[in-house]
């Protein structure tokens, strides 16, 4: 029988998939229970807009065709918004997808690659696989240490990852701050930012002050690539749609590793209308904000430390191995996520939900806890 592992690329040995939160159904099928609640993905519990759903159901004749290889109805829709050219976007299959363009394009076995301690799990799965040398720097309050980060570039260096706000911590870098490190970076490193919550962050209601809107800054700095998604504040998770912001040279690179058809059609047209359902994404924000402080003040009242986040998740400190309260909440129909693999074994995190799903994990947390 032949060891695989031996033929594989040599990024790839060692490399662990990454791990998602448990979805409803297999909880259902391992325990036989119904009536779960999930609260580990960071989905919107509002769901997708309502002319998003139109325009999916308007375009099911098409399924047999292959979609806009160039995504032009979606670029044209976000060049609007963001007062970009199209040239300066790039369209993925999820903002993941995005990421593993950019490692592919610009990073190689003689590169290294600078994330922050508790950073989205992604960085260094992509840094791996093209078999690039991962340098982690230790967080600072749960975040990112800039200085920390700007004295570990050396020649070797191509990119660097900054999620902002940052999953699974919550925290985040103020304008001031996240663009003095870029303009202190030399020419020949790739910064991405990485703004999956970016909508969320931004509602002045989280209190994020002096959060920035980093796609303004394009012009200043080109080796700067924004990515965002409609996975989160959209509801368009099961569609994985995200994109990029850089400028048009790094645009061409990514679409030159970019799959053709890598972003469906039905994902397509749902982002397009989303985009102009402002009324469904301010309500979606405006309820994370309540939900946000319905779950701060019970961790408050349990007397639990929790990590302040201006994303749509919150990180609770449940004082002792967190795997164990998580299997608890499991079998009271509560999913959520574990970040042990974040180096974080006594916090879970928690996905902002509907006020009756917030209530029930509190209570359920309650229950496990006593």
């Amino acid at each position: 029988m032949n060891n695989y592992l031996e033929l594989a690329a040599p990024g790839l040995k060692g490399l662990q998939p990454y791990q998602p939160g448990k979805p409803i159904e297999e909880l259902e099928r391992e325990y036989g229970i119904s009536n779960i609640i999930k609260l580990a993905s960071n989905e919107n519990p509002l769901g997708p807009s309502l002319l998003a759903l139109e325009a999916i159901k308007q375009e099911l004749d098409e399924l047999a065709r292959y979609p806009d290889g160039n995504g032009f109805a979606l670029k044209q829709a976000l060049s609007q918004k963001l007062g970009v050219e199209k040239s300066h976007i790039t369209l993925g299959n999820g903002s993941n997808d995005i990421l593993e363009l950019i490692a592919r394009a610009f990073a190689t076995a003689d590169n290294d690659v600078i994330f922050s301690q508790h950073a989205f799990a992604v960085y260094p799965i992509v840094t791996q696989a093209v078999n690039a040398r991962a340098v982690v720097i230790p967080a600072k309050d749960w975040g990112h240490d800039l200085e920390a980060m700007a004295q570990a570039v050396t020649d070797r260096t191509r990119l660097v990852f900054i999620a902002n706000p940052n999953n699974p911590t919550g925290t985040y870098l103020t304008a001031d701050k996240l663009k003095g490190f870029i303009a202190g970076l030399p020419r020949h490193v790739i910064v991405v930012v990485d703004e999956a919550y970016f909508e969320y962050a931004h509602d002045p209601r989280m209190q994020a002050d002096g959060y920035p809107d980093v796609t303004q800054w394009l012009g200043e700095f080109p080796n700067l690539i924004v990515t965002r998604t409609f996975s989160k504040a959209y509801g368009l998770a099961a569609l994985r749609v995200g994109y990029s912001v850089s400028d048009p040279g790094i645009a061409d690179l990514l679409n030159r590793v970019r799959q053709p058809f890598n972003v469906n059609h039905l994902a397509i047209v749902a982002a397009t209308a989303a985009l102009n359902d402002s009324q469904h994404l301010d309500k979606g924000i405006h309820l994370n904000a309540v939900g946000m402080q319905q779950l701060v003040e019970g961790f408050d009242t349990l007397g639990l430390d929790f990590i302040p986040s201006v994303g749509n998740f919150v990180c609770v400190d449940v004082g002792k191995a967190a795997a164990t309260v998580y299997d608890a909440l499991l079998h009271e129909g509560v999913i959520v996520r574990p970040v042990a693999n974040y180096q974080m074994p006594q916090h879970l995190r928690v996905t902002i939900g509907l006020p009756q799903e917030n209530e029930r994990f509190l209570q359920a947390l309650r229950k496990v806890l006593a």
